[in-house]
């Protein structure tokens, strides 16, 4: 077979389209949106390649329109989940063995495809099944989700070119293998790049995967398995499954063959995982790698030198994008005393200007929470926030899930830097504030590190350099992805490398080469050209 050095294509961002008025995107967009919503769908599971139905039939609805229906998908149990499991196992030999090349090849044909012809449907779905306007949508079923195929692709050519030194004589080199058994990707519903990077970094690296997606975002999973197989990925290499929970676990976590888990979701989920590991770890082949992303409660801190205009930006743009909705969401504010006023006074005007309603309607920036429980919680912590006498509703805080999951962005003003919304990840468009005293900067930072388990995205707003590096410096271990001067969200694949540490996951950055080192076993190997002929050394032998 031919052999070379191969230069993948350079990976860049992909441009984002505005889907401003007028715009051909736009045009295109809504005419998918109609489409997609005058058809009932059937999704049946992707196990082997094949379309796999059941008895049982779940209904798919967009948040912001309950009482329409998208279609329906076919749920699974634990059998389909061995059955998946069996497929990945049966495709291994041939997909680690496949030249890397050829595997890159798939991928960047998927980069290609979001990019191009999938590029509305993607959209589209994430629109409808998530309720995510269609800027939101844009920056991440299509362009993220590119870019992570795209700079995935690089990540693992960078890592097969790390080798290490040859002494004379010698030649040292690193071979990079997959991970022994399979790995289980288990995806969030509010970013559809993640639910499609987290089974397919570690296949990039030559690993098998089962992929159980969240049951509220199986409509736009089913869309990125649609690509992955036009894009030539061969069957059982990632397989799709819509099984509870239990039943995944159950299956998964007790099989000799489990290699490792890349996860996004809550960090309660995600410890009793870790723990189901731990007490499983005799039964394994080799020690899995846990990789997870959990949750976060983010923060924004000011001091008196802010620009406040860039303040209120930044806070409403960072809490209320997605309904707050993702784990890099602002959702507790210092605001110096001094400055309050302004602040307010400008970010209360901005929130005024914000419409919520459908994603169809273009004009809408705020949409739908993602469910009937996640509402419930929103609205409870709201209510309670009416009714304590540490808390203020300053804006906001109407709920009405008549037609759709609707609940308004939502500022609570705490008396107390503790206060429970302060503390808690709520996951929604629900944003607390705290005014602290100007000379209690040091004091107020301190609370700050220590309010919450989570550290994964802040920001510091600030025009006086001297703070900005003090803060920066004392909030060190606050969060993995530290913003200057901007909203505490938006890590662009191959510029922000995302990921936050404590409660907030394992810290192993989302889209780098940092990700993928996980998903490989070094094997090092050592050839001597001229071996020694006896085993004495010139310091054994007498004077």
């Amino acid at each position: 077979m031919p052999k070379g050095f191969f230069n993948v294509p350079i990976a860049k961002n992909e441009p984002i389209k505005t889907y401003a008025p007028g715009s051909p995107e736009r045009a295109s967009l809504k005419l998918t949106i109609d489409k997609m919503r005058s058809e009932e769908v059937l999704i049946p599971m992707s196990i082997g390649g094949k379309a796999v139905k059941t008895e049982k039939k779940v209904r798919i609805f967009p948040p912001h329109d309950i009482n329409h229906t998208l279609g329906h998908y076919y749920q699974g149990d634990a059998s389909h989940v061995e059955k998946a499991i069996d497929a990945a196992l049966a495709a291994k030999e041939k997909w680690e063995n496949m030249e890397w090349q050829h595997r890159a090849s798939i991928f960047l044909k998927a980069a290609d495809l979001l990019a191009g012809s999938y590029r509305d449907k993607i959209n589209a779905a994430t629109m409808l099944g998530q309720s995510k306007n269609a800027f939101q949508a844009e920056i991440d079923a299509a362009c993220e989700l590119a870019d992570f195929f795209r700079f995935g692709v690089k990540c693992m050519t960078d890592i097969y070119k790390m080798q290490p030194e040859s002494a004379p004589g010698m030649w040292n080199y690193n071979e990079f293998r997959p991970l022994e058994g399979f790995v289980f990707a288990l995806t969030p519903f509010n970013f559809t790049s993640i639910a499609g990077n987290l089974p397919a970094a570690p296949a990039m690296m030559g690993n098998v995967c089962v992929w159980k997606p969240s049951k509220t975002a199986v409509y736009s999973a089913a869309v990125i398995m649609e690509i992955f197989k036009e894009a030539g990925l061969p069957d059982g290499v990632i397989n799709l499954v819509f099984v509870s929970g239990p039943a995944a676990a159950d299956v998964i976590f007790n099989h000799r063959e489990f290699a490792g888990i890349h996860f996004t979701g809550s960090t309660g989920v995600f410890q009793s995982i870790w723990k189901t590991i731990g007490e499983n770890i005799y039964k394994y082949r080799s020690y899995p790698r846990i990789v997870g992303e959990t949750g976060g409660k983010d923060f924004i801190f000011a001091d008196n030198t802010a620009d406040t205009t860039a303040l209120a930006t930044a806070f409403v743009r960072g809490a209320f994008e997605y309904q707050g909705q993702k784990c890099s969401a602002a959702s507790r504010v210092y605001v110096p005393k001094s400055i309050w006023s302004d602040f307010w006074a400008k970010a209360k005007a901005q929130l005024d200007e914000v419409k919520m309603g459908p994603p169809e309607d273009f004009t809408n920036f705020v949409n739908a929470v993602i469910d009937e429980p996640s509402f419930d919680k929103l609205k409870s912590y709201i209510d309670r926030a009416r009714d304590d006498e540490d808390a203020e509703v300053l804006y906001g805080g109407k709920c009405d899930k008549s037609k759709g999951y609707f609940i308004e962005p939502t500022v609570i003003l705490a008396q107390k830097p503790d206060y429970v919304t302060m503390q808690e990840e709520l996951f929604g468009p629900v944003v607390t504030v705290y005014k602290y005293d100007d000379n209690a900067m040091d004091e107020t930072l301190d609370i700050l590190d220590n309010t919450s388990i989570y550290a994964l995205t802040g920001a510091v707003i600030s025009q006086n350099r001297y703070n900005i590096e003090k803060i920066t410096k004392r909030l060190t271990h606050a969060a993995g992805n530290f913003y200057i001067n901007d909203k505490p969200t938006g890590a662009v694949v191959g510029q922000q490398p995302f990921g936050g540490a404590r409660g907030s996951g394992t810290d192993d950055k989302a889209g780098s080469v940092f990700n993928f080192l996980r998903w490989t076993s070094i094997r090092t190997i050592k050839e001597t050209f001229v071996p020694a002929s006896h085993f004495m050394y010139p310091s054994f032998r007498e004077d």
